[in-house]
């Protein structure tokens, strides 16, 4: 007769308290730095013709962290292309330039985008 060896059970995730009081922020910009024992994520929000644009949130995290946060937002992007359909990235010109194109003038038909 084989004995089963019990698995080990996942951890469980504390729960989370949302203070009434938090600030809840809208960012299409994302800078990340690093040093050896840590990684640094500034998010801000672009406005087209503004500068300098200001950092609206910090996190910093162990490479550790990070790592399972990549994990973490890799499978949630998956099941939401699964649910909404694939998220298209532009191809030739930058996110930014994708975004924020000026627009044309209303004379002139809008620009279609490359492909």
């Amino acid at each position: 007769m084989t004995k089963s060896t019990p698995r080990p059970a996942h951890p469980q995730i504390p729960p989370l308290e949302i203070p009434a009081d938090l600030e809840t922020i809208y960012v299409n910009l994302a800078r990340i730095t690093h040093s050896p024992s840590e990684l640094i994520l500034d998010f801000a929000h672009l406005m087209p013709g503004t500068s300098p644009t200001r950092v609206r949130a910090r996190m910093v995290m162990s490479p550790l962290g990070a790592k399972l946060f990549h994990r973490a937002l890799s499978e949630n992007l998956a099941r939401y292309e699964a649910a909404f359909g694939e998220i298209k990235i532009p191809g030739e010109k930058s996110l930014a330039d994708f975004l924020f194109r000026q627009s044309p003038p209303s004379d002139q038909p809008p620009e279609e985008p490359k492909k």
